[in-house]
């Protein structure tokens, strides 16, 4: 009779032997799954640091000359570099490390709104140009007819940002970039226009202009301040109970103070690289209105806007408070770049 209760006993109830055999198990599976996590933590989040870095300024002249025919001096015909650059620019926006963030649906990219702003800020102003190159500079007066592949990259830069599948961004932009090259062909073959005339230039810089006041406003609200209401000229219908001489409260919520930043560095970043080509292309207009000096001083007010952020965040204090406030900063590069564009606007016009 105990034999029998005993051997029941063992069926039901695991010795002890078997218990910490079955701990054991139990523990090495939980310890697999914690390294496993772990490490793909870890390459999560050096895949997002090295992602994460702004690319460098190039050299123009270098894209310039890798898009050109062979025996074809790209700073001898003019609106090569620039226009070669407007498509260099969109090439690295494509092809960076991690490659186009801003339209991704997966991590560790779907986290990094900082990237996808700062490429949010270089497509503004490529979409600026290519509008200001199909409208203005490569037609010789309000009657003649737009350039067909103009026609077709413009609107292709115009695509969402966003959209992943059916049609996905980047090869609407790489078309546009296909379009480019055609151009930049029969430019070389002198089939295509680029008129570089003063009121030409003057009239994109007129586009930088805003983008840069917008700007720059935007970042100076991560403080907070008072203004005017702007809308006078609004009828009072459509100003939302807004006094016109009354004061309004503007501030960037917190979540978004980085946004604005990284998406003016992006801004800065491209328009550096087309003031550097404008440099080249309309270098006769620019000595002709003595204005060469102004030209540079705006690139090297820019150029000041890309020191490296040595930061893990963008900080954002008072304007004279315990710590910085790398908008601020950022904003005051901004500003004097775009007091000197008003007076190499007034040389182009007036010099």
């Amino acid at each position: 009779m105990a034999n029998t209760l005993s051997h029941v006993l063992r069926r039901f109830i695991p010795n002890r032997g078997t218990r910490s055999q079955s701990t054991t198990r139990a523990g090495g599976r939980w310890k697999t799954a914690g390294i496993t996590v772990l490490v793909l933590l870890l390459i999560g989040f050096g895949l997002t640091a090295y992602w994460n870095r702004s690319p460098d300024l190039f050299n123009v002249v270098d894209a310039a000359q890798q898009r050109a025919p062979e025996g074809v001096d790209p700073t001898k015909v003019p609106g090569f570099v620039m226009t070669a650059t407007l498509a260099h620019a969109v090439e690295v926006l494509l092809d960076k490390p991690g490659g186009y963030l801003s339209n991704d649906i997966t991590p560790p990219s779907v986290l990094m709104d900082d990237m996808a702003n700062w490429e949010y800020g270089v497509v503004i102003q490529v979409r600026d140009f290519a509008r200001s190159l199909r409208n203005d500079i490569a037609r010789s007066r309000s009657q003649s007819a737009e350039d067909k592949d103009l026609a077709i990259a413009e609107p292709q830069f115009s695509f969402p940002t966003d959209k992943w599948i059916f049609p996905a961004t980047e090869g609407e932009y790489r078309k546009g970039v296909e379009a480019l090259d055609r151009y930049l062909a029969r430019l070389a073959k002198g089939e295509a226009e680029f008129f570089a005339r003063a009121d030409n230039l003057a009239e994109w810089l007129t586009l930088v202009n805003r983008r840069l006041g917008s700007l720059s406003q935007r970042l100076s609200a991560s403080v907070g301040e008072h203004q005017f209401n702007t809308m006078g000229g609004v009828p009072r219908s459509r100003q939302a109970g807004t006094e016109p001489n009354k004061q309004v409260y503007s501030k960037t919520p917190w979540l978004k103070v980085d946004d604005v930043f990284y998406e003016a560095r992006g801004s800065a970043w491209a328009i550096i690289e087309f003031l550097r080509a404008a440099e080249i292309d309309f270098h006769h207009v620019l000595q002709d209105k003595n204005a060469v000096v102004s030209m540079r001083n705006i690139i090297r007010e820019l150029e000041n806007s890309q020191r490296a952020v040595w930061s893990p965040m963008v900080l954002n204090g008072r304007g004279f408070g315990f710590t910085a406030n790398y908008s601020l900063i950022l904003t005051s590069y901004l500003a004097r770049a775009n007091a000197a564009i008003l007076d190499l606007q007034t040389l182009l016009s007036e010099g």
